[in-house]
């Protein structure tokens, strides 16, 4: 092995690896309208050293980008109003990012101003739009050292879930780099969201229509989901130098016998599993840690960079991702990070618009790294529904 081959190595394993400039204007404030007018940039043709430029196209151009047979995958999980507004009984005012329900009406949450949220401290949250409404309350029980949060214990009948009311009393929670949008609620969730539970969006599945998605369906471009409740550890920044040493936030995923069995299928009548963003990737690659793909609820924690060895997706779709962060290590393992690196700067000078509500990339099996490092670990036979 070369020197410079070592080199590149190391700088996959080294945070400052991922780093790029990406000028303010290009961070996308609000969706395309329709969804489906997004930008759309192909990665279609292998990795030889000699770089070809990826392709510009138009999202709705997706169903002919991709060969009948091949099964999208998508995450149906929905964004909760999980962003509270409230106040100590001192008066003084709190913000609450609610994370995952830890017990029935007992959720982990991040709060600020952390420092004062001590054990026992009570906080009031207002009806929103209404200062003279029900109120709803909670108790902080205990602090979470993982993620500096707090565990708060909410006072609802025991017949009641706090996701049940959350509407009369939070928000949305909108990414922090989206500091101008007038996007409305429901444009900062897919067409196909059902399973609530996500702090954040999937936002590769932004850029769908109900047409889209029927055109898919019409080419014979299959349909399955998988339900990942988007959590602290998809958006929460990579903090060691070192990456291999990162440790992920576990996140919630169920996948059915259904979705198990399309996959199957699919593989064995010659077709692609692609994934609809990096949550889907994350939960079909963790699934299949633990073997033969089977139905599974449950939580994982699997983090991707390269010199990762993929056993399921072969093709990804996904937006253009932060610095230094997670998602862009699990890209970078699918067709290299001096690549996608170069790809990002082709994009960033054709003005591609990034993050949650810009434009998308599709990369499809053929542009990945090559499949002998792909791991055959999976036989994809037809599960047990007992799960």
């Amino acid at each position: 092995m070369s020197d410079l081959e070592i080199q590149d190595i190391n700088l996959d394993r080294s945070l400052s690896g991922y780093d790029y400039e990406l000028p303010m204007e290009l961070i996308a404030q609000n969706p395309a309208v329709p969804r489906d007018s997004s930008r759309l940039l192909v990665v279609n043709s292998p990795h030889t050293g000699q770089e070809i430029p990826a392709l510009n196209h138009i999202f709705r151009d997706l169903s002919e980008l991709l060969q009948p047979g091949d099964l999208l995958v998508m995450n149906n999980t929905k964004v909760i109003p999980a962003r509270l507004y409230g106040r100590k009984s001192t008066g003084a005012e709190v913000e609450v990012l609610l994370l995952e329900e830890r017990q029935h009406n007992c959720w982990l949450a991040l709060v600020k101003p952390g420092k004062h949220f001590k054990i026992g401290t009570q906080i009031i949250f207002d009806r929103q739009n209404s200062p003279l409404g029900n109120e709803l309350t909670a108790t902080v029980l205990e602090r979470d050292e993982a993620t500096g949060g707090r565990l708060l214990k909410f006072d609802i009948p025991e017949n009641v879930s706090l996701v049940q009311v959350l509407e009369k009393f939070g928000e949305i929670p909108l990414p922090p780099y989206i500091t101008a949008s007038t996007a409305a609620d429901e444009q900062y969730q897919t067409v196909y969201a059902q399973e609530q539970g996500a702090i954040a969006a999937p936002t590769a599945g932004l850029h769908f229509t109900p047409e889209l998605l029927q055109k898919l369906r019409d080419r014979g471009i299959n349909q399955a989901f998988v339900t990942l409740h988007v959590g602290v550890g998809t958006f929460r920044p990579v903090e060691v130098e070192d990456v291999t040493t990162h440790q992920m936030h576990e996140e919630w995923i169920e996948v059915t016998a259904t979705t198990i069995e399309q996959i199957r299928a699919t593989k064995a009548a010659g077709g692609r599993i692609i994934a609809v963003g990096t949550t889907v990737v994350r939960t079909l690659e963790g699934l299949a840690q633990f073997g033969d793909l089977q139905p599974y609820v449950g939580k994982i924690n699997l983090f991707i960079y390269p010199g990762y060895q993929w056993r399921v997706v072969e093709g990804l779709i996904t937006n253009f991702h932060l610095p230094r962060s997670s998602l862009l290590m699990l890209v970078s393992a699918l067709i290299g990070r001096q690549r996608l690196l170069k790809i990002y700067q082709q994009a960033i000078a054709a003005q591609y618009r990034f993050y949650s509500f810009g434009d998308a990339m599709l990369i499809l099996p053929e542009a990945t790294i090559s499949n002998e490092y792909r791991v055959p670990s999976t036989e994809y036979r037809v599960p047990s529904t007992e799960y």
